[in-house]
């Protein structure tokens, strides 16, 4: 009698961890533990079959493996998270001048490009006097990623020379 009481107290903390892993994934919308509640559900029927707690343990790290290999690169593919551009992406390539000196080192540096005043940081770590104009390689987070427009113009340059 204990034996089946413990079976069962075994397969109800299972099934109660499928249900809260079950709901997890409904609250995120991220397919971020359906896997495991797939574990769960098969840790619960092998409580119910009266497995050991190990084994229990195995087959739900076992089948959440499984379901994670299995269907994570197909999610991948179904869903395709594109990146979608912001109006701050349109000042990539346009040029300023340099407000404040660009310094990695010290983390300053302030440009005015299209109107606004933006931080900004050197993308070879050179430092960049005020008053030279840059132009916008790229943007990380609120910071301009920024070079030398003669350096960036000679780049193009010499890319171009290359590919003829």
């Amino acid at each position: 009698m204990a034996e089946l009481i413990s079976r069962n107290g075994a397969a109800l903390l299972w099934f109660l961890a499928a249900i809260g892993l079950l709901a997890t994934e409904i609250a995120t919308v991220q397919l971020v533990s359906i896997w495991f509640c797939l574990g769960a559900v098969a840790a619960t029927m092998a409580a119910l079959w009266g497995c050991s707690g190990t084994s229990q343990l195995l087959v739900f790290f076992l089948v959440s493996a499984v379901a994670l290999a299995a269907t994570r690169p197909l999610v991948g593919k179904v869903l395709h998270f594109r990146r979608v551009p912001t109006n701050a992406d349109s000042i990539i390539g346009m040029s300023g001048p340099v407000l404040e000196e660009i310094n990695n080192t010290t983390q300053t540096g302030r440009v005015r490009v299209n109107g606004l005043d933006w931080s900004a940081r050197s993308c070879d770590g050179q430092p960049i006097q005020a008053g030279a104009t840059i132009v916008v390689e790229s943007i990380q987070g609120v910071k301009l990623m920024v070079r030398l427009q003669e350096a960036a113009a000679a780049g193009t340059t010499q890319a171009q020379s290359l590919s003829k």
